[in-house]
């Protein structure tokens, strides 16, 4: 099994969805983190070398202040390719003239990805919010009801159930 941030990830799984055990991580930002950290989609988790687990465990614990992807040029559908005989530096200088009046926005989705103990905290205070500022919806997680529409015809008991609070006496 292998441990990353406190989760164990089942070694027979495939990778991409053994990543959704982490809290906050679902089946596009698991992708996405295969594709940031070359994994392949059909590699399992035991089968992940010690490089991998690494760099996935640095990434997952500060995605904000993990190196940028690099940029590389998307070639249109018109492209011709160049000549051969054209050296890498003269492609990249005038791969660099063509972008200079482009602005190239690269922003990288996962940079702001919250997993686990900061996106509870995140849903703890927002439903702390709405019940301070007294609204539908806070009332509704204050009284332990379905917030979300659901009917309570049925079902109430059952939120009641589940959403009660443990008091200790």
């Amino acid at each position: 099994m292998v441990h990353i941030l406190g989760i164990n990830l089942p070694d027979n799984q495939l990778a991409r969805f053994a990543f959704t055990h982490i809290y906050g991580v679902g089946h596009h930002t698991a992708h996405r983190l295969c594709a940031r950290l070359q994994i392949h989609d059909k590699c399992k988790v035991k089968d992940l070398s010690p490089f991998q687990v690494t760099s996935l465990a640095s990434f997952l614990s500060s995605p904000g202040t993990a190196p940028p992807l690099p940029k590389y040029p998307l070639a249109t559908l018109n492209h011709v390719p160049p000549p051969t005989t054209v050296s890498t530096q003269e492609l990249q200088a005038t791969f660099l003239e063509a972008q200079k009046g482009k602005t190239i926005k690269n922003t990288d989705p996962l940079k702001n990805l919250k997993i686990e103990s900061e996106l509870r905290r995140e849903v703890r205070e927002n439903i702390a919010h709405q019940r301070m500022i007294g609204s539908y919806v806070g009332r509704r997680h204050a009284m332990h009801l379905p917030v979300r529409g659901q009917n309570t015809q049925n079902n109430a008991k059952t939120a009641k159930k589940l959403n009660r609070l443990d008091r200790h006496s």
